[in-house]
């Protein structure tokens, strides 16, 4: 790692600013992958999660299709487990099960869509996965103790 840092200090006074952009990409690639190799195996969380082949799959799902109607089957199906199997090591690794990540990463894209887009609820709801307003409103209420407009306004009056 330290020759990578040398080699790319060297190059920043004669590089181009697409070289020195690759450079930092990739000096940031080995560290993250040099953090999540040293993470102890018995620490729960994300990382730990990536480390997992089969668990890291499914939350990279998740991330990727939250907009879907994502269920426990198609889940285990895309890890190629059992849900019983996926569902006991999302549990062991991440505290939570698969489809309670997956709300909660709902959740946190909608409230990052409220905060900083013009979107209404009910864009946001469908742009997230919900099927209806009534349910995302529900589900946004138990995430976060407000509805989604009432949330808005209150982000909106900590960022003034």
């Amino acid at each position: 790692m330290k020759r990578s840092v040398e080699f790319a200090a060297q190059g920043l006074s004669r590089d181009s600013p697409e070289t020195v952009g690759k450079l930092a990409e990739g000096l940031f690639a080995e560290a993250v992958r040099r953090y999540i190799e040293n993470t102890p195996p018995e620490e729960a969380g994300l990382i730990a999660g990536l480390k997992d082949p089969s668990v890291g799959r499914t939350i990279a799902l998740i991330h990727e299709r939250y907009a879907e109607a994502l269920t426990l089957d198609s889940l285990a199906r895309e890890a190629g487990l059992s849900k019983t199997v996926l569902g006991e090591r999302f549990k062991a690794v991440l505290g939570q099960s698969p489809m309670q990540y997956c709300a909660h990463w709902r959740m946190h894209l909608a409230a990052d869509m409220l905060r900083n887009d013009r979107q209404n609820a009910t864009s946001v709801a469908y742009s997230v996965g919900f099927n209806s307003e009534a349910a995302f409103t529900r589900a946004f209420k138990r995430e976060f103790g407000l509805p989604p407009a009432a949330w808005r306004r209150q982000a909106a009056a900590r960022t003034t």
